[in-house]
């Protein structure tokens, strides 16, 4: 589903990525786990074209409408002059999307991130955290995406919040055969959703292995820090 080969993303005479190379199978989930600053929300940002590489190259098996961002604060990305409703019809029908023409699939979506369809009526500010989350994840999911790029979704909720939308991003990958990159600096929450996982630091990936492999035996010895610096 994606295929990522030397990639380079620099800013003025800073490099981000290094020479990053990743491939994601149709249907799997991969974690993509680092500290702060190590690149992650630019490899993010660079595969849906919000960033220009420098060289190397971004091969998605997926026209560019299918491959959807969720954005780490859904507050600032949700225009809060506009209901959740007219959100979520702009999303399906973006030159003329109108809630009453798309009642019946914004009742869908709302259901399947677990909210209320009276929840159409309300405006941003009118939800939690969480609530939000998943109403970002809805408006991704609007277009039927085929890779999904979920950018430290969860890092702005306390943990009983951030396991809701855990558990609905879970529930989403069964219903819909799902391919997700999942990018976060919690070790604790990359476990919870990924199938392999992927270590980033400094623009440069350097560890990735199957998701139960990683915890039980890291090769790397950032990884192996990680590890020993987290609850999880």
């Amino acid at each position: 589903m994606l295929t990522v080969s030397g990639l380079n993303v620099g800013f003025g005479r800073h490099t981000v990525l290094h020479d990053v190379d990743l491939d994601l199978a149709e249907g799997r989930t991969l974690g993509l786990v680092g500290e702060s600053g190590s690149g992650k929300s630019t490899l993010a940002k660079a595969v849906v074209g919000m960033v220009k590489p420098r060289s190397g190259s971004i091969t998605v098996a997926a026209e560019a409408r299918r491959v959807q961002l969720v954005p780490q604060d859904p507050y600032g990305s949700l225009n809060p002059r506009m209901t959740v409703g007219q959100t979520l019809a702009e999303a399906i029908d973006p030159r003329r999307g109108r809630p009453a023409e798309h009642r019946d699939r914004i009742a869908e979506l709302l259901e399947t991130v677990a909210l209320d369809p009276q929840a159409a009526d309300r405006y941003p500010h009118q939800f939690s955290g969480g609530q939000r989350q998943r109403v970002a994840i809805a408006r991704a999911l609007a277009v039927r995406p085929a890779l999904l790029i979920a950018d430290e979704i969860t890092s702005a909720l306390d943990c009983s919040v951030q396991a809701e939308v855990l558990n609905v991003l879970r529930s989403l990958r069964v219903r819909f055969g799902l391919t997700m990159l999942f990018i976060s600096h919690d070790l604790a929450v990359v476990r919870h959703v990924s199938d392999e996982i992927a270590v980033m630091r400094a623009g440069e990936i350097v560890e990735r292995a199957p998701r139960d492999q990683l915890f039980r035996s890291p090769a790397h010895a950032y990884t192996q820090r990680l590890l020993a610096s987290a609850l999880y």
